[in-house]
C-alpha cells in the first residue's frame, strides 16, 4: 500500500492547498465587501481563523473528536475480545503502537478513527456494532478503520475537516455580518461606487457557494479512501466476507439514527447522517454501501490484486490501486470463516452495555431473580432494592464498590427479607 499512501499525501497537500485558496478568496472578498481597502484584513482574518483550529486540532483534535461522540476508553481486561481484536489488525497492518480503543453508547452499529499519527491513534465502536456483528463482522470493521490509520485517513479527514470549518464559519459570520449592519448603506456612505457593490455582490456569492465547494473538494477525495480502506480490511483479514456482511448489517440498521456533529460523521465505517444505501452523488462522504459490499463479494481472494480485479469488474476497468503497490502484492487466499459460538442479540447487547458501564465505573449487584442493578460512582447509601424482587442487598464499601467497578460484577447473595428489611431501615429507608 506504500504506492497508495503516498498518493494520499499527495492529493492531500493538493486538497488542502485548493481549499486553502478558496478560504483565502472568501476572507478577501468578504474584507472588500464592508471596505474597499480591507482586502488584507480579510485575508489575514481566514489565515488567522484557520490557524487557530489547526492548532486545536493539533492540541487536541483527537480528545475533542472523541468527546464530541460520547467515546469512553476501555481496557483489555474490560473488553478483552474487543481489544484483541484490535491487537490483532495492528499485527497485521504494521502499526508502530497499538491504538487506543474506546466505546459509544448507541443503538446504531458504527464505528470510526482518529488519529493525526499512527503512533497516536483510537478507534471507537458502538455498543450497537457490538450486539449485532459476530466475531468475523468486527474484526473487518476494525480493520477496515485501522486501514484508515496506516493510509493516513485520519490526518488527512482532520485537517480537510478542519479547513473546511474555518471556510463554513466564516462564510457565515461575513452573510450574518452583512444582515446585521447593513453593509450595502456603508458601502454608499463612503461612496464605493459601482465597483464596490460588484465586488460586494461576489462576496455574498462566494460566500453562499465556498463552504458548498469546500464540502464537494473534501467529500470527493475522502469517497476513494474509503474503497482503499476496505481493500486494507480484505488485505488485513484474509476474509472479505466479514466486512461485507458487517457492512449489509450497519447499512440495514432502521433505529434512531446517531446523534453526531457534521464534523465527525464522514469519519464512520458508514456515515450515520445518510440514508441507508444512498445513491452516490457530489456530496456523498461514502460510496454507496451496496458497491462496497459487491465489490468485496466479488473478490477471488484475500489480497490487495484480489480488490483490484474485482473492483475492475464491477467498474468498467477503472484502476483503484497502483501499478507498483499490485506489483509487489502477494496473492492470499480467502481463509475459511471462524466457528463462532451461538449467542443471541440480545447477550451480546448485554456484553456490550457491561463494557461499557465498566468503562463509566458503574459497579453492578447480580441479584438472586436475575436482574442486574448499576450502581453509579459516588453511590453512597448503605442497601439497595431490587425493583423486580423486592429484596434488598447490602451496598459493599466505597473502596470495594470502586474496585468492583472496575473489574466485575458484584455477586452479593441476598439474606432472608426480614434482616433485608431491618438493614433498609437502618439506612434511613433510602433503597433505591
Amino acid at each position: 500500500m506504500w504506492e497508495a499512501i503516498q498518493a494520499n499525501k499527495r492529493k492531500s497537500v493538493v486538497l488542502i492547498g485548493l481549499l486553502a485558496g478558496v478560504l483565502v478568496a472568501l476572507g478577501y472578498f468578504a474584507g472588500v465587501a464592508f471596505d474597499p481597502q480591507a482586502g488584507r484584513f480579510g485575508i489575514l482574518t481566514a489565515v488567522g481563523l484557520w490557524f487557530i483550529l489547526m492548532a486545536v486540532a493539533l492540541a487536541g483534535g483527537k480528545r475533542i473528536l472523541l468527546a464530541t461522540s460520547g467515546a469512553r476508553e476501555v481496557t483489555r481486561e474490560q473488553a478483552p475480545q474487543l481489544y484483541n481484536i484490535v491487537e490483532e489488525m495492528k499485527i497485521a497492518s504494521g502499526l508502530p503502537a497499538m491504538p487506543k480503543v474506546f466505546i459509544i453508547d448507541s443503538d446504531a452499529p458504527n464505528a470510526f478513527a482518529v488519529g493525526l499519527r499512527p503512533e497516536n491513534s483510537a478507534v471507537a465502536v458502538t455498543t450497537g456494532l457490538l450486539a449485532r456483528l459476530n466475531r468475523d463482522e468486527l474484526q473487518g470493521v476494525i480493520a477496515h478503520e485501522i486501514g484508515h490509520i496506516a493510509n493516513r485517513d485520519t490526518l488527512f479527514m482532520t485537517l480537510a475537516g478542519m479547513t473546511v470549518g474555518a471556510i463554513i464559519i466564516l462564510a457565515d459570520v461575513f452573510l450574518r455580518g452583512m444582515w446585521i449592519t447593513g453593509g450595502s448603506r456603508r458601502r454608499s456612505s463612503r461612496g464605493g461606487g459601482q465597483a464596490a457593490a460588484i465586488m460586494a455582490i461576489v462576496a455574498v456569492i462566494l460566500a453562499v457557494l465556498a463552504p458548498m465547494l469546500g464540502q464537494i473538494l473534501y467529500f470527493a477525495c475522502s469517497r476513494k479512501r474509503e474503497y482503499l480502506a476496505d481493500a486494507s480490511a480484505a488485505q488485513f483479514t484474509r476474509y472479505p466476507e466479514g466486512l461485507a456482511s458487517a457492512l449489509e448489517k450497519i447499512a440495514g440498521y432502521h433505529g434512531t439514527n446517531m446523534q453526531v456533529s457534521k464534523a465527525v460523521a464522514p469519519m464512520f465505517t458508514v456515515n450515520p447522517l445518510a440514508a441507508a444505501g444512498s445513491a452516490r452523488s457530489l456530496f456523498s462522504t461514502h460510496p454507496p454501501t451496496a458497491d462496497r459490499i459487491q465489490v468485496l463479494r466479488a473478490m477471488a481472494g484475500g489480497s490487495l490484486t484480489a480488490y483490484d480485479q474485482a473492483f475492475r469488474k464491477l467498474h468498467g476497468d477503472q484502476a483503484i490501486l497502483g501499478a507498483r503497490t499490485l506489483a509487489g502484492a502477494q496473492d492470499v487466499e480467502v481463509r475459511p470463516a471462524r466457528v463462532q459460538k451461538k449467542v443471541t442479540q440480545a447477550e451480546q447487547l448485554r456484553a456490550a452495555k457491561d463494557i461499557l458501564n465498566q468503562a463509566a465505573r458503574f459497579a453492578t449487584i447480580a441479584c438472586a431473580c436475575g436482574l442486574r442493578i448499576k450502581l453509579p460512582p459516588g453511590f453512597d447509601e448503605k442497601s439497595v432494592r431490587c425493583p423486580r424482587c423486592g429484596r434488598y442487598h447490602t451496598v459493599p464499601s466505597p473502596d470495594l464498590l470502586a474496585g468492583a467497578a472496575a473489574l466485575q460484577t458484584v455477586r452479593i447473595v441476598h439474606t432472608d427479607d426480614a434482616a433485608d428489611e431491618q438493614a433498609h431501615l437502618h439506612s434511613g429507608g433510602a433503597g433505591r
